[in-house]
């Protein structure tokens, strides 16, 4: 099973939204067949707590404003702004601080999920490796 498109259409308005804003190493698993509770993951660095927040809010304005005024179920992590989430229930977005990627390493977790085509306009500011097989093909 793969996620659905409108889903992936979503993700990658995020993915521009962050990208926009300098967020680097940008990538999306698709993770539809290791979890029931969601579809795909989204995962942008910072540089610091002040850009955290900058790319959370504009992944969230471009989101409304461009996919049917869509509005996260949930936020966490604005407060302490190292790692902030994003629930839209069929895709998370986690904005991430350089130190909370690296400590945590999530990408370690999806490494063997495929990962979503992005189509960004600064692809070597994404994380997407070129071999990875995207999950809408």
């Amino acid at each position: 099973m793969t996620a659905a498109q409108n889903s992936i259409d979503a993700i990658r308005i995020a993915a521009e939204a962050a990208d926009r804003l300098k967020a680097t190493d940008i990538v999306a698993y698709d993770v539809s067949d290791l979890l029931g509770i969601t579809d795909l993951m989204l995962v942008a660095t910072a540089a610091n707590e002040r850009q955290v927040l900058a790319v959370a809010q504009e992944v969230e304005k471009d989101l409304y404003l461009k996919d049917g005024k869509r509005d996260p179920r949930s936020r966490e992590g604005l407060t302490e702004a190292q790692w902030v989430l994003l629930d839209y229930g069929d895709f998370i977005v986690h904005v991430m601080h350089e130190d909370a990627r690296d400590f945590y390493r999530l990408d370690r977790l999806w490494k063997d999920c495929p990962t979503v085509d992005l189509e960004l306009a600064h692809p070597e500011t994404s994380g997407t490796a070129e071999s990875a097989e995207p999950a809408d093909a």
